[in-house]
């Protein structure tokens, strides 16, 4: 077993330090409290560069766009051992800027994303946090990674700063994810456990 583990934790809200921040901190102290070591990353309130479609990064290895978010998070997901993506919830679905980045770097980087556990967390006032939720682990479940459970699903409510510490129930489903994140980590880097054969990947075209 790896005696070194880090999960990289994604601030998807354009407030630095919200509500998402707030539930991402509580994963983050479980986890470090059980030695896994966790780094919170902020997107920023700056609008994000959206996937166009160019294919460029099949040779180049990354997006052909080097703004800042993209850079940083694409190095730290590269040395992570596992991702919490959280975002606040917009018109029922993640914060746009959120999934901007996040198209662009699954689709570039999925070699660095393969096999990691992963986990979404879900910010709302009242509701869309089931749709923002699932919008979220669709990222993972396309890129081999294993989702991490919780006790509920991955929200927690509020929406001045502030208004989750009263969310009690969601912050104990945040510490209930970190607990969960660092057994499947240290499960999956126990001795003999190997990745799974991967097939090549077949692609089926329903237009022709």
């Amino acid at each position: 077993m790896i005696d070194y583990m880090k999960v990289l934790l994604i601030n998807g809200s354009p407030r630095k330090a919200g509500n998402t921040f707030r539930a991402l901190t509580e994963v983050a102290n479980t986890l470090e409290s059980l030695g896994v070591e966790s780094e919170i990353v902020h997107i920023g309130p700056v609008a994000v560069q959206g996937c166009i479609a160019c294919f460029r990064c099949k040779g180049l290895g990354r997006c052909v766009f080097n703004d800042t978010p993209y850079v940083t998070i694409r190095e730290k997901i590269e040395s992570a051992d596992g991702l919490v993506v959280g975002s606040p919830v917009y018109y029922a679905g993640p914060n746009g800027s959120l999934c901007a980045l996040l198209d662009r770097l699954f689709f570039s980087s999925k070699q660095h994303l393969q096999y990691k556990p992963a986990a979404a967390v879900a910010v709302c006032r009242r509701g869309g946090a089931s749709a923002t939720f699932d919008r979220l682990n669709k990222y993972f479940t396309i890129s081999n990674m294993p989702v991490v459970p919780s006790q509920y699903w991955n929200s927690v409510h509020g929406l001045m700063p502030g208004d989750v510490e009263q969310d009690a129930e969601g912050l104990q489903t945040m510490r209930t994810l970190a607990r969960n994140m660092a057994w499947m980590l240290k499960a999956l880097n126990a001795p003999g456990v190997e990745r799974p054969e991967r097939e090549e990947p077949i692609s089926t075209s329903f237009v022709r």
